[in-house]
């Protein structure tokens, strides 16, 4: 994509994060640029690592347990649930990370380094913001009411073009009907339905998880959330490589039969990450403890949070065995 061409949002966000040059291909890895709850807390980890035992009890304990870390970034969440199961469990784990960059150094050698999921998984497929940054169409509501797609230049420049047809213009009646008002924006999240239906198609038996930034068709917001991330910071989304282009995600749409939709919030809770503070009586009987506990405590708070972090969505797709989340508290659909 050069910079006097223009092309739908799809295909410049693909170029712009994945291409020879994309974002995503940078050495930093999406850590130098933004906190997902894996960089916030060690905790989360551990949590994923509790869901993956009891994925593995659902299975029955099968002798091969497949762990698989879908947009793993540099690793971060399958180095830290490694670490955190117990040693019977890690030592049947088969772990895969599966990122387009090339393997960090200094990576557990015990993790298999993919560009593709592998297929026939027994175990746990977990995808932390991996659908929103699936690259989808961006439709505006013209003059005359009627949806287009909105294209866009390297400099970020838009304009729109063709009106919305075929399979996406269905998508939107659908998913995210959009009022026939000037101005109104909606991601086309068809691409993202079929990714996820795609990742959970390679698991045989057990769980697949999907986390991320979410909406559902009562909350889609009326001007869409396509945005940018650089060095810490918001930024406006402009495909030319130098930022993250991201866009929350019609969790509800991309669910599967049988699937369920919770906030991390509730998800977590299930996994005995509370925020709950250690009594005070603790700080006069083993102070050191009482400072771990208040710390952990602290990090758990965080990753629960209303307005932050605990409500990021959590779609649940057991395959082949029961809900191992059932047992947690059901939760309001993530706004």
């Amino acid at each position: 994509m050069t910079d006097d061409t223009a092309a739908g949002w799809r295909t410049a966000a693909e170029d712009a994060l994945y291409g020879p040059q994309g974002f995503y291909r940078r050495p930093e890895g999406p850590a130098g640029h933004f906190r997902t709850s894996v960089h916030a807390s060690a905790l989360f980890a551990g949590a994923v690592a509790r869901l993956l035992c009891r994925v593995d009890e659902a299975l029955d304990r099968p002798a091969a347990l497949d762990l698989v870390d879908l947009g793993a970034g540099r690793g971060e969440l399958v180095t830290g649930v490694l670490a955190a199961l117990p040693a019977e469990v890690a030592a049947r784990v088969r772990a895969y990370a599966v990122e387009i960059a090339d393997r960090p150094e200094g990576l557990d050698p015990r993790v298999e380094w993919r560009t593709h999921s592998p297929k026939g998984i027994t175990g746990l497929l977990f995808a932390n913001e991996w659908l929103d940054n699936v690259p989808v169409e961006v439709a505006e509501v013209d003059p005359a009411g009627l949806p287009r797609l909105v294209l866009v230049r390297a400099d970020g420049t838009e304009r729109l073009g063709e009106p919305v047809t075929g399979a996406a213009a269905d998508w939107l009646a659908r998913w995210w009907p959009l009022p026939p008002e000037e101005g109104l924006r909606a991601e086309i999240g068809l691409p993202r339905d079929t990714a996820w239906a795609s990742a959970v198609a390679t698991v045989d038996r057990g769980l697949a998880v999907a986390v991320d930034y979410a909406h559902t068709v009562d909350t889609r917001p009326p001007f869409g959330t396509l945005t940018g991330f650089r060095e810490g910071r918001e930024t406006a989304p402009v495909p030319d490589g130098s930022c993250d282009l991201t866009a929350h995600v019609a969790l509800d749409a991309c669910a599967l039969p049988g699937a369920r939709l919770l906030t991390q919030r509730a998800a977590l809770r299930a996994l005995d990450v509370t925020g709950a503070r250690p009594p005070l009586t603790l700080a006069s009987t083993d102070p050191a403890a009482y400072v771990r506990a208040l710390a952990r405590a602290g990090e758990a708070a965080e990753l629960t949070a209303p307005g932050g972090l605990g409500d990021f969505g959590w779609l649940v797709q057991p395959v082949g065995v029961p809900d191992p989340l059932r047992a947690g508290v059901p939760d309001p659909p993530p706004n």
